[in-house]
């Protein structure tokens, strides 16, 4: 696939993520598209990305990076990256895991794509019934990192973390002009009325505008709505309270409802130890209980056998 291509499918996207960071993945793709080589090293990222560390019954899982459904070499270019669905397997294994008490989500994530995530949301929203799961903006959990993040029982930031942009957005390139100074004049050869509709070589019509402009108010239904359930309030609230598609500071977080702590990794570590510890002598103490009932009902219990009783 050539590069002009990738530009073209990534305009076609409906994205979540902030609008600096899908104008630097551009960036890089049209200087790649230019024969100018920006990656560098950066390819062999992958193999020191962080991985899910284990710490006695809790697992953190790093959420870092751009967001998208099955991740190549495209989004490495403008810095590390998840798949929602390796993330999602390695989710569902943890759970699955008796020795795992809690999962943090460890966020670090402008976004991404829109594809995956409603169902990675969903996923990790219907865990919190079998396992302690704590989302932290540990720095940055926006857009699609917040439909993610949304979903755990209980979302931190950390004091100089940042949340929210909650939208969706999609774009449309016009490169006539630019083609028609190249010399450039292409011609699509299409079945199906709307099948080329909002091709990047020519202006974009009324009628494309307002079919992209139905697609990404869809998804951002599902945004909204996710959020709304996540977070235990109205799809009203979300429209309305939770930045309207801006980046929020972690007290103004807290104070829309968008968060619930403020505090360190480290802190949360901690507070997180101290309630396993308690909740483990909890239940040694209903064992304890338990077992002291017991005692006390066999004391009064006559051992010998009941008359009619006979052992052979």
């Amino acid at each position: 696939m050539s590069i002009n291509r990738i530009i073209r499918a990534v305009c076609a996207t409906p994205w979540a993520i902030v609008p600096e960071k899908l104008e630097v993945i551009l960036e890089v793709l049209e200087l790649r598209a230019q024969g100018i080589d920006v990656l560098g090293a950066e390819p062999q990222a992958a193999e020191t990305r962080p991985r899910t560390q284990v710490s006695g019954a809790i697992a953190v899982m790093p959420l870092f990076g751009i967001i998208g459904q099955r991740m190549n070499m495209v989004m490495p270019a403008s810095g590390p990256s998840t798949s929602t669905e390796q993330f999602g397997a390695m989710f569902d294994a943890l759970v699955q895991n008796p020795d795992i008490s809690a999962i943090v989500l460890e966020v670090d994530s402008p976004g991404g794509s829109v594809y995956g995530v409603d169902e990675l949301s969903e996923k990790i929203f219907h865990a919190r019934a079998e396992k302690t799961i704590i989302a932290i903006a540990n720095s940055l959990a926006t857009s699609a990192a917040y439909y993610i993040a949304s979903a755990a029982e209980k979302v931190w930031v950390t004091p100089t973390g940042e949340v929210g942009s909650i939208g969706v957005y999609a774009m449309h390139v016009d490169w006539s002009k630019a083609n028609e100074m190249e010399g450039v004049k292409p011609t699509y050869i299409s079945a199906g009325k709307y099948k080329v509709e909002g091709n990047p070589d020519e202006p974009l019509t009324d009628g494309a505008a307002a079919a992209m402009q139905v697609r990404v108010d869809d998804y951002y239904d599902l945004f909204v709505k996710a959020v709304a359930r996540n977070r235990g309030v109205r799809p009203a609230d979300v429209r309305g309270g939770f930045g309207e598609g801006r980046v929020v500071g972690a007290r103004d977080a807290i104070t829309a409802g968008m968060a619930d702590k403020v505090g360190s990794m480290d802190e949360l570590r901690a507070k997180l130890g101290s309630k396993l510890q308690a909740d483990t002598r909890r239940r040694a103490q209903a064992r304890g209980r338990k077992l002291d009932l017991v005692e006390r009902e066999l004391d009064g219990y006559d051992a010998e056998w009941p008359p009619g009783c006979f052992v052979q």
